[in-house]
């Protein structure tokens, strides 16, 4: 049982990866599958949300999100509900049995917008590990292939940051109205992404 509790109105990294390191999306379908979930899973049983989505992104052996409660067990309630029945649809479809994730959902409060906007950069950025894998500790080589990865990349919010898709489920990004006036503005603060921005995400070791 989580020993401090999620506060309303406030915002929280959640993320998690396949035990062993394991990949938990193996498929096209079973991307699909999570993202069905996710909006499955999130209301109680009034039909209520249980949490504001402001960040996602899906990786083959691990996810994030940016959460924030809208009730005090929102967030647990909502992963517990996402992990389990993920799990349930993994094992069944590929013949396996036991645990899928490392353990209980890691969580981080965020402190404040400023952290806030820098760490939705990080999630958007996520997948560039799958063309430049040493992106994090030398920078990123190609920006122009890395934007044209970026755009046809379908498992995370960012086209939905720069204004190019619909979410898949409601997503809380208004906020970011606050730092940019069009939706472009957000696609060049993602480009201007450095390796000393990772000093400010210190806590970040989900990989």
């Amino acid at each position: 049982m989580r020993k401090v509790p999620f506060v309303e109105g406030y915002y929280y990294h959640i993320y998690n990866r396949g035990t062993e390191r394991r990949k938990i999306f193996l498929k096209n379908p079973d991307y699909h599958r999570f993202i069905q979930q996710i909006k499955r899973f999130n209301q109680d049983k009034e039909g209520w949300p249980l949490v504001d989505i402001v960040a996602y992104c899906l990786m083959p052996n691990h996810f994030h999100f940016i959460l924030s409660p809208k009730l005090k067990e929102g967030i647990s309630l909502f992963m517990q509900k996402l992990g389990t029945g993920y799990t349930m649809y993994f094992n069944k479809k590929y013949g396996r049995t036991g645990v899928l994730f490392e353990g209980t959902f890691k969580s981080i409060m965020i402190e404040d917008e400023g952290y806030l906007l820098h760490l939705t950069r990080y999630i958007h950025l996520n997948p560039v590990e799958l063309i430049e894998p040493d992106w994090k500790e030398k920078g990123i080589e190609n920006w122009d292939r890395v934007n044209r990865f970026l755009e046809k990349y379908r498992w995370s919010s960012y086209m939905c940051y720069i204004g190019k898709e619909e979410p898949p489920f409601p997503l809380k990004i208004d906020f970011i109205k606050e730092f940019f006036d069009k939706p472009e503005g957000y696609k060049k603060f993602l480009n201007e992404w450095m390796v000393s921005d990772l000093e400010k995400l210190k806590s970040l070791d989900i990989q």
